[in-house]
C-alpha cells in the first residue's frame, strides 16, 4: 500500500477533484485486472484504488493533508485513541484494505454494461463485491451527557441526520461505531461503518479521575462550625449531604457509588471537597464575637505545615 496517495495517482497535492479522478481513470484503463494479466499492473491499480478512495472524500483528504490520518485512513500515532483502536487485536478491520465505492468511475469506464464486466477481480477472485470504507469523525459531548449517557444528534457529510446514543460513563477518546453508516459498499458488499471518536468537554464543576469524580461544595461559616445537612449535586441529581461539625476547606467527603459507570457496571465514587466561604460582610457582631473567642481559644492552623488537624 502506497504511503502517499498523491504519488500513487501521479498527481500533485494541489490537484483538483477532477484531476484526481482523471488520473485514477487513466490508471484503470491500463492496469485494471480485467484488461491485463500483469501482476505489477494489478498492484498499481490496487494502490491507485486505495488512493482514490481516500482522496475523493473531501473530509478524508483534508484530514490526510493535515497529517491526522495515514494513507490507509488510520489515525496517526499522535491521536493515541485512534491508534489504539486501529491496532487493537479485536479490531476486525485491522490490516484490511478498503477500496470503497468506485461505481462512478467504473460507470465512466465501462458504461452501464461495465457492471457486468466487474465480475473479474484480483488474483483470480471473480467478484468486485467490496465492503465500503469506514469513515472516521470526532464528536464532542459535554461532561454530563458523557457521565449520564444520552442522545446527541449529528449530521453526516452526506446529509444524513442520526441520533447517536452516548453510553453512560463514556470516556474521552472512546470510539462509538455506527454500523453501516460509512462509505457505500461495491457490488453486493456491505456499507462501511462510521467511527466516532468521542471528546468529552471539560466542565468547571466536575473533575474526573478514572471512574471517580470530584466536585467542590461551598459551605457557610456556621455550617462549617456547627455542621448540618446541605444539598450537594451529583450526576444523578442533588442529594442531602451531612457536613460534620468543625469542617474545613479542602476536607473531602465520599459519596460511594455516585461516580461514573465503570467496567462491569460498577460505579466509581464522588468526592465532595468542602470550601468554607465567609459571609460577604463581617458585621460588628461577628467581629466582636471572634475577638472575644480568640482571647481564650486562639490556635495556629499552620502548625505542622498546616496538618495540625
Amino acid at each position: 500500500m502506497a504511503d502517499d496517495p498523491y504519488a500513487a495517482l501521479g498527481v500533485s497535492k494541489t490537484a483538483s477533484d477532477a484531476e484526481i479522478k482523471k488520473a485514477y481513470r487513466k490508471i484503470a484503463k491500463t492496469d485494471h485486472p480485467d484488461l491485463t494479466d500483469d501482476p505489477k499492473a494489478h498492484d498499481r491499480f490496487k494502490a491507485a484504488s486505495a488512493a482514490y478512495d481516500l482522496l475523493k472524500d473531501p473530509d478524508q483528504r483534508a484530514r490526510f493533508d493535515r497529517g491526522e490520518i495515514d494513507a490507509q485512513g488510520q489515525e496517526r500515532p499522535q491521536r493515541r485513541y485512534y491508534r489504539d483502536f486501529s491496532e487493537s487485536p479485536d479490531n476486525p478491520y485491522r490490516g484490511q484494505a478498503h477500496y470503497g465505492d468506485f461505481s462512478d468511475v467504473f460507470a465512466d469506464l465501462f458504461g452501464e454494461g461495465g457492471r457486468g464486466t466487474r465480475q473479474a477481480g484480483f488474483g483470480g477472485a471473480r467478484s468486485f463485491d467490496m465492503r465500503g470504507q469506514d469513515h472516521r469523525y470526532t464528536l464532542e459531548v459535554d461532561f454530563m451527557t458523557a457521565a449520564r449517557g444520552g442522545t446527541t444528534r449529528i449530521t453526516l457529510p452526506d446529509g444524513n441526520v442520526l441520533d447517536v446514543t452516548i453510553p453512560p460513563g463514556t470516556r474521552d477518546g472512546q470510539t462509538i461505531r455506527l454500523r453501516g453508516k460509512g462509505g457505500a459498499g461495491m457490488g453486493n458488499g456491505p456499507a462501511g461503518d462510521a467511527l466516532l471518536a468521542i471528546t468529552v468537554r471539560d466542565d468547571p464543576d466536575w473533575r474526573r479521575e478514572g471512574d471517580d469524580v470530584t466536585t467542590v461544595l461551598p459551605i457557610s461559616l456556621d455550617e462549617a462550625v456547627l455542621g448540618g445537612k446541605v444539598e450537594a449535586p451529583t450526576i444523578d441529581g442533588p442529594v442531602m449531604l451531612t457536613i460534620p461539625r468543625g469542617a474545613s476547606s479542602g476536607q473531602k467527603l465520599r459519596l460511594r457509588g455516585r461516580g461514573l459507570a465503570g467496567a462491569g457496571g460498577r460505579r466509581g465514587d464522588q468526592h465532595v471537597e468542602l470550601r468554607v466561604v465567609m459571609p460577604p460582610k463581617i458585621d460588628d457582631g461577628l467581629a466582636r464575637f471572634v475577638e472575644n473567642w480568640r482571647k481564650d481559644h486562639a490556635y495556629d492552623p499552620r502548625a505542622q505545615g498546616g496538618k495540625a488537624r
